[in-house]
């Protein structure tokens, strides 16, 4: 695979004003990874400030509920901040502090990007702006409290779909105005190369500790991994320590919405096409026209038109599996753990335990499924109740 490509997905579709910065951020990266310093003080916020390793928590009354295989959750919603997200953006605040920056941006859809930006950038002594859709800021209204409480600038952003796209776009052009002291914390494995790649690495540790959890708890690596895929940070994160594992099955569950039928959802595999978008080539929902199409989810964090060109290779290869839940079905799914396993999910969670429920219901009580738990669900309670 040549840098920042994978197959014939990703890449770096930029502005003339961003292919030097990204140039530079990718060369301050590689030296990062070969540096024993870095990695030792990447290691250290991870175990001291975000709270890793996360549990790996046997689902015992879910499993029965299914009546087939054994459940497994990977518990990415008890670390600091309460989702994955934080993974990444102390790795990106460390590697914004060895290039001398002073400032982090970012984009944020369900918050908890937003929310684990701030963190790092008050832990790292930091100024922050997060880009957010003013449609994202109404229902992930506690998420903006949070930004806000630690430090950040939350700045809305009114055009276009108010969502997470429209942040991104921002985000990116704010980034472009002020590249002297200020780095963009991208949130998911999209965007211009290095991102993706970058991404994914720092989210690689969450299939590392499932790995080594898995074999500790039952001696053998599970059957079937289930994450959520907005992007799809979380859901690369838990796949690519297993990538090599052929008996290992692996399915990405999209923001299915209403149902492709409808018009209304964020399935980019059940009707997008290859097309670029914020940098890099992926697959997209787009119109006859090739303009971007308005998507629809519940979890906003899901509510993006894009997936990260990772995803893509993956899905044509057909080593992972992709599929959608609805909003219907995600909602239940919420309704489910809380009541039966005392954990309240994020909405974007949810859609990964419909799938993981569906799974285990349909296999021998012998086999195993692993159900990455992205984020928790304080933020979407009021969602919820409102539904």
């Amino acid at each position: 695979m040549a840098a920042g490509w994978f197959g014939p997905y990703g890449g770096r579709f930029v502005p003339e004003t961003l292919v030097e910065p990204l140039r530079a951020l990718e060369r301050e990266y590689a030296a990062a990874r070969r540096d024993p310093a870095f990695r030792e003080e990447l290691a250290r916020l991870l175990r001291d400030f975000v709270g890793r390793p996360t549990p790996l928590t046997f689902a015992r009354n879910l499993t029965a509920l299914c009546g087939g295989a054994r459940i497994y959750l990977k518990r990415e919603d008890l670390t600091h901040t309460g989702a994955h997200k934080i993974n990444n953006t102390v790795g990106q605040a460390l590697l914004a502090r060895r290039m001398g920056k002073t400032r982090l941006i970012a984009e944020t859809g369900a918050g908890q990007h937003g929310v684990a930006t701030a963190a790092a950038a008050a832990h790292f002594g930091m100024r922050c702006t997060v880009y957010m859709g003013i449609r994202d800021m109404a229902r992930q209204a506690p998420n903006v409290d949070r930004m806000r409480l630690l430090g950040a600038e939350v700045a809305p952003v009114r055009a276009g779909t108010q969502t997470l796209k429209d942040a991104t776009s921002e985000a990116l052009r704010a980034w472009s105005a002020c590249l002297d002291d200020t780095y963009y914390v991208l949130g998911s494995v999209l965007g211009p190369h290095p991102y993706p790649t970058m991404v994914r690495d720092f989210q690689a540790v969450i299939g590392r500790e499932a790995r080594r959890q898995m074999l500790a708890a039952e001696g053998r690596l599970p059957d079937e991994l289930v994450a959520c895929v907005g992007g799809g940070s979380n859901s690369i994160g838990l796949f690519f320590a297993f990538l090599g594992d052929r008996a290992v099955k692996m399915t990405g569950v999209e923001g299915g919405g209403l149902g492709p039928a409808s018009g209304k959802h964020a399935a980019r595999f059940s009707g997008g096409l290859p097309g670029v978008l914020h940098g890099t080539k992926t697959y997209l929902l787009q119109d006859a026209d090739g303009q971007v199409r308005e998507t629809h989810s519940a979890a906003a964090g899901l509510d993006y038109p894009a997936v990260g060109p990772e995803h893509s290779s993956l899905r044509d290869s057909g080593r992972v599996r992709y599929v959608f839940a609805t909003d219907a079905q995600a909602r239940i799914a919420f309704a489910v753990l809380c009541r039966v396993e005392g954990v309240v999910p994020a909405l974007e969670s949810a859609h990964a335990v419909h799938e993981g429920m569906k799974l285990a219901g349909g296999l021998p009580r012998k086999k195993i499924v692993l159900v990455n738990l992205s984020g928790r669900g304080d933020k979407d309670l009021g969602s919820w109740s409102s539904r």
